[in-house]
């Protein structure tokens, strides 16, 4: 006798019973339809447990790409900085002479403040016989600290 084809109530007893719905075994699993809620959990807590580790490299990267993009900037505004003093004998007033004067066609975003707006340092132009200022150094106008542990404003 198969399993679930009936079964007998005794010892003596030759009565078969019908069969059990729960003795039968589906025919195919793929057959079941959707997930269980226990399916879907473990899912669930999957995704959020990869979001958790992901997400503070994702954090990381950005700001070394951040950090990656100043520190061209500066290079390159301090490069264009000195060809102007080379090119003109004299020392630029403002950031703005450099976009002026066609060294640069605008002046970059700050990636931290997301903005224009660069710290100037002036000081005495050493090709000048009457003491003229000029623009020596730029930095960022951020406050921000860098993942160095120093000042984005003292790069």
């Amino acid at each position: 006798m198969r399993r679930g084809e009936g079964e007998t109530r005794g010892p003596g007893d030759k009565t078969l019973l019908p069969p059990s719905p729960r003795l039968r075994v589906p025919v195919s699993p793929f057959l079941s339809k959707g997930f269980t809620l226990l399916e879907l959990m473990i899912v669930i807590s999957i995704i959020i447990i990869l979001a958790a580790i992901a997400l503070p490299q994702y954090r990381r990267t950005i700001m070394h790409a951040r950090e990656a993009v100043l520190r061209d900037d500066l290079y390159k505004m301090r490069s264009l900085l000195d060809q102007y003093a080379a090119d003109k004998g004299k020392l630029p007033q403002s950031l703005e002479d450099l976009v002026t004067e066609n060294y640069m066609r605008e002046l970059p975003v700050d990636p931290f403040t997301g903005q224009k707006d660069w710290t100037v340092i002036t000081g005495e132009d050493p090709n000048s016989t009457s003491g003229e200022q000029g623009v020596i150094n730029v930095h960022s106008a951020s406050s921000d600290v860098s993942s160095e542990g120093t000042p984005y404003s003292e790069w």
